[in-house]
């Protein structure tokens, strides 16, 4: 053979090695970069959710001086809240759907419970009208629906993360190096049936 020949299939397959090892390493580069992205806005989640539960006692603390005999209402806050603070979602239980069901479980038992002391609080007209439980709730308010906007920002970056682990040829990549699809924030069951409102 030629050795210009072989000299020009050998540059030939060097260049091709060298396509392939740049492309597998931004491949890569670009899965870890998405989970990162999962995992910086898991902590924005976490951040809010975290301020909620700061809010809690002294959203308690005000309502229980009006509220005395709301005790079990009080209550089912408090054990909420501890529930919910015992549960901690890592970035790596992020991968496990069970792990993050119970998650979302905990805080919507909590979601839920701080409901039922908003209802007590429009039994008591002096509470309604004192400053501190007005802040409170405005803040807590404020909180819940900063909690949506970064549980839907979440849902957004895990999409764009799911999407990379599944599309071809990433997937390759993300087989290889154990990147799994992340499972998403869900509506509470039953959030579809309009609720009941009787007077």
């Amino acid at each position: 053979m030629d050795k210009k020949f072989l000299l020009g299939c050998g540059g030939a397959l060097v260049a091709f090695i060298f396509f392939i090892a740049i492309w597998s390493i931004s491949s890569y580069n670009k899965l870890v970069s998405k989970n990162e992205g999962v995992n910086q806005q898991w902590g924005q989640v976490q951040n809010q959710y975290q301020r909620r539960m700061d809010l809690i006692p002294n959203l308690v603390n005000t309502v229980k001086g009006y509220a005395a005999h709301e005790k079990a209402t009080l209550e089912g806050v408090i054990n909420a809240r501890s529930k919910a603070t015992s549960i901690q979602l890592t970035p790596e239980a992020l991968n496990d759907p069970k792990s993050v069901a119970k998650f979302q479980q905990v805080q919507g038992e909590l979601s839920s419970a701080l409901s039922r002391l908003m209802a007590v609080a429009e039994n008591y007209p002096n509470l309604k009208a004192n400053e501190n439980f007005l802040q409170l709730q405005s803040q807590l308010e404020g909180t819940e629906n900063r909690i949506a906007r970064e549980r839907q920002k979440y849902n957004d970056v895990v999409k764009d993360y799911n999407l990379s682990v599944k599309r071809f040829p990433s997937a390759i990549f993300a087989g290889m190096f154990g990147y799994r699809d992340k499972p998403y924030f869900e509506a509470k069951t039953g959030a579809e049936n309009p609720p009941s409102v009787s007077f």
